[in-house]
């Protein structure tokens, strides 16, 4: 019995099934709580880069065919901002491999960072200017880079629409 009064919950039983990432209950339960978007870090630059005048889309694919979303999407100016996690795209800084089912877990970064690599070639390849950070960098310093980013390619558009010389 609990301090409550309460009959105490039996010890949890838990199996992975074959070929699972999670090599505990805990460890399930930790992962399945972790957030794919509206994470601190992009909370942070979102509202840095809101701050300063920009609008943009959340979690929204840049290209329509293309099955993956950028953190941040600036459509007119072709910028995709994305912040990436630490631990889930392999940060050279701070990733540590975790002890438990090594070979899932190397196979699933190596994926994730081969994936990022595809994503960051398709988009060069439609004209989109591709910027990524990791989520332990300043948040201030990655929203100078955007804010001067979305404003050259704000500038460069305007130049292709009203080429000087032209009356």
């Amino acid at each position: 019995m609990s301090e409550q009064g309460l009959p105490e919950a039996p010890a949890e039983q838990w199996t992975p099934p074959e070929g699972s990432w999670a090599s505990s209950a805990a460890s399930r339960r930790s992962m399945l709580r972790n957030r794919n978007r509206d994470t601190a870090p992009e909370l942070l630059l979102r509202s840095l880069v809101h701050a300063a005048g920009l609008r943009y889309r959340v979690a929204a694919k840049p290209l329509p065919k293309m099955r993956r979303t950028a953190d941040m999407v600036f459509r007119p100016v072709k910028v995709a901002v994305f912040i990436d996690g630490c631990f889930w795209h392999g940060c050279p800084e701070h990733f540590v491999m975790p002890k438990t089912n090594r070979p899932y877990w190397e196979e699933k970064i190596n994926r994730n960072i081969q994936r990022d690599r595809d994503t960051d070639n398709r988009l060069a390849e439609a004209g989109w200017l591709v910027l990524r950070f990791w989520e332990h960098l300043e948040p201030a310093a990655c929203a100078a880079t955007v804010i001067e980013a979305v404003a050259a390619r704000r500038q460069e558009v305007q130049a292709s629409k009203h080429p000087r010389g032209a009356s």
